[in-house]
């Protein structure tokens, strides 16, 4: 039996998933750890909140809280939000029984996750794999002299060696060099433009990473029919330049205290990306004690060595971890670097092999390039995102588990755009899948079913074996692609399970001998509606990993009585079970997209402060500092004409006199709720310097106000008695 840990990577607390974070990391560790399930493998999936570090600190500070209800405020926000995107994480133990394994999504502020971090310290302290010495840190002093160590993340400047700007205090993303403090040209900090940067002196334990490079250039040169290109590529660069001691302990209050003597480290904290790496590892063992052992678990609080060591068979578990490529290294450097340090204390040399009882190192690190929104990168701190709360409180799941899914940035950049998104759900997801399910479902409702499902008398009687085995190789295929983690070419495997149904459906047209007696032609058709149906049950099966509810939901219309949870892929064609019935009406799995109506909610779901769940200071004013309000800039204007919106049934485009001899156009939501004859004419305030964009083709040069009372009454503000057009709103 095969143990698998399906790892993914840490989400920070300091704000709401959004849609580059599914896409990324989220998305894909589910669907391979419930493809692993269904392959009868015991699997364990560990992750959970990064809580520590400065932007923890920072949100704190914008929100006048303190860290901890930063970080309570968004793990309950974070773990809802997966649980009803229909991730794993509800279910810590497997339904099929705890040595099966399960799924944790834990915090690092828990006691016994900083505990075993503390014990790793102390180990590789130990082994002479940390050293303490003087390092150069950047720190940003305020007008009022007001001294304030950064990480290196809140430094920008123009990289030393592309010369790129924007680059990181240790690191370019442009062309991955990593560098020390005093290297980065003309710094300056994010937080404060205007304070001066200076570079001081402050001292820090150091990973002896060098002391691994060689074990970790052998360890990279095994993985590379494995690794996709980003990762064979970004780790190369990293190894060539050569590794260097890396900090792993920081000036900060907020994170994991430092299991050493001495009053100077009482200010300091683990590093977190020292810390939040060691959370696989740790997530596991508190799994193990929380969950294992209270479920009897035969190896009780030991029950994750099952996952994480190697046996005394030498047959090894498989280890596979899911992040976005900025996360790379950490992954394929650094993470290895520390196991190889574990394991290295109780051996006399480092290896990127691991004996007996050893700690493994990973099989794979599936990292996704960036899911764009409409060609920029998706960015809490500039609010450029479709927040996972937001969608879910409008939209099915399923649908967007599909299309993320289709359009996986894998091996490249993809882009969220609601037109294809619409697109492809509507002429895909549901054109092909969604259409042949529910031709099978009503098709078959209109056969007499007094007795159970009246397909079963036809099942079977035509030779069907070569249809059956189209989709045998279509699941074979799919399989090749899961162990891979190729999940595009999976899930277009699976669609075409859905196409070969269609096609047969088609051939067969069973709607024309539903009504007509008996005869050879009839048996026949009803045949292949009845095989149809078990292309359904096979569809239920491996559609899961990627659409979960909906996969339910159709089992259930089937009248299926085993639990789909325990169906193996290598197992659900099958053609020799019992057909089973649910005498209810099918319902359809999905239901259309109105492109127009998405559209108009647009603004609520990207780019919109209302609904990213940004920091507020309360739970209920949601307060925004008089800077910020100040720079909206709100003007009268008198509109001037009304036409409807070419390619929108439910857009006015409205040009309004601003004033000055100019005008300007402003596509509003406003038809329905006004008669174009009634809004000419009229004096309106609208936002002035809001980003151009265009909707639905025209471009769109403003906002004008409006009042909605939630009940379907809309009002725009207007003004009292004349003024000048082009006024400013105070």
């Amino acid at each position: 039996m095969e143990y698998v840990t399906i790892f993914m990577a840490w989400p920070y607390a300091n704000g709401p998933l959004h849609l580059g974070h599914v896409a990324g990391n989220c998305l894909p560790a589910d669907i391979q750890y419930r493809y692993e399930r269904a392959r009868g493998r015991r699997v364990l999936m560990c992750s959970g909140s990064d809580e520590h570090g400065t932007p923890i600190t920072i949100t704190a500070e914008e929100m006048g809280i303190s860290p901890q209800d930063v970080v309570d405020k968004y793990h309950e926000i974070n773990t809802k939000a997966l649980a009803d995107l229909g991730c794993s994480w509800v279910n810590p133990v497997d339904s099929r029984g705890v040595e099966f394994g399960g799924a944790l999504y834990n915090r690092t502020s828990d006691a016994l996750h900083k505990e075993i971090v503390q014990e790793v310290f102390t180990e590789l302290l130990n082994s002479g794999f940390l050293e303490k010495k003087s390092m150069q840190q950047y720190c940003s002093v305020n007008k009022e002299g007001n001294v304030r160590f950064l990480p290196d993340r809140y430094v920008e400047g123009n990289c030393p060696s592309c010369s790129a700007d924007g680059a990181r205090g240790d690191q370019c993303d442009s062309c991955g060099a990593t560098y020390e403090a005093h290297e980065l040209v003309d710094p300056r900090s994010k937080l404060d433009q205007e304070s001066e940067i200076e570079v001081r002196d402050t001292e820090h334990y150091f990973l002896r990473l060098n002391d691994f490079q060689d074990a970790l250039e052998k360890h990279a040169s095994e993985r590379q029919r494995v690794w996709k290109p980003n990762v064979r590529a970004m780790s190369k660069n990293w190894l060539e330049m050569g590794l260097r001691p890396r900090a792993v302990t920081r000036d900060i209050e907020w994170g994991i205290t430092i299991p050493v003597d001495g009053d100077e480290w009482d200010s300091k904290r683990v590093y977190v990306w020292f810390e939040a790496v060691q959370g696989y590892y740790t997530c596991a063992r508190i799994w193990a004690s929380r969950f294992a052992s209270n479920e009897g678990h035969p190896d009780g609080e030991d029950a994750w060595k099952r996952w994480w060591n190697v046996p005394e068979s030498g047959e090894s578990p498989k280890h596979i971890y899911f992040m976005g490529k900025d996360n790379i290294p950490f992954h394929t450097i650094i993470w290895p670097a520390i196991i190889m340090g574990l394991n290295a204390s109780n051996a006399s040399e480092i290896s990127h092999i691991p004996n007996i009882g050893d700690l493994i190192l990973e099989d794979n690190v599936s990292a996704n390039e960036y899911l764009m929104l409409h060609g920029g990168q998706f960015s809490k701190s500039r609010r450029h995102a479709v927040w996972l709360p937001s969608y879910l409180d409008q939209y099915d799941a399923d649908s967007l588990r599909y299309y993320l899914s289709i359009n996986m940035p894998e091996t490249h950049d993809t882009d969220f755009r609601w037109d294809e998104y619409v697109d492809r759900v509507n002429n895909e997801l549901i054109g092909t899948y969604g259409n042949f399910v529910h031709r099978v479902m009503t098709l078959s409702h209109r056969l007499d079913s007094d007795s159970g499902n009246p397909l079963s008398h036809y099942d079977g009687i035509s030779d069907q074996s070569e249809t059956i085995q189209e989709v045998e190789k279509q699941i074979f295929s799919a399989i090749e692609s899961m162990e891979k983690q190729r999940f595009k070419e999976a899930l277009r495997s699976i669609m075409g399970i859905a196409q070969i149904g269609n096609s047969l459906l088609q051939e067969a047209a069973p709607w024309k001998y539903i009504n007509e007696g008996e005869s050879e032609e009839r048996s026949a058709s009803m045949s292949s509606l009845a095989l149809s149906w078990r292309i359904c049950s096979c569809l239920a099966v491996c559609m899961r990993p990627f659409i979960p509810f909906s996969s339910d939901r159709l089992w259930q219309m089937l009248g299926n009585e085993s639990d789909i949870d325990k169906v193996l892929w290598d197992e659900s064609m099958d053609t020799e079970s019992e057909l089973y019935w649910n005498p209810e009406k099918p319902e359809p799995l999905f239901t259309r997209l109105d492109l127009e109506e998405i559209l108009e909610r647009e603004n609520s779901l990207a780019d919109s402060k209302d609904n990213d769940e940004s920091p507020s200071p309360d739970d209920g004013g949601g307060y925004i500092d008089f800077e910020d309000f100040m720079k909206v800039e709100m003007r009268t204007g008198k509109i001037v004409s009304v036409e409807d919106h070419p390619n929108a049934d439910k857009l006015f485009v409205i040009t309004i006199d601003e004033g000055y001899d100019s005008t300007r156009t402003v596509c509003a939501g406003l038809k329905g709720h006004y008669e174009a004859s009634e809004l000419e004419g009229i004096d309106v305030v609208f936002v002035a310097n809001l980003e151009p964009r265009k909707l639905r083709g025209v471009m769109s040069e403003g906002m004008i106000l409006a009042a909605d009372d939630g009940e379907g009454g809309v009002k725009v503000l207007t003004t009292e008695g004349d003024i000048l057009s082009g006024s400013r709103v105070r």
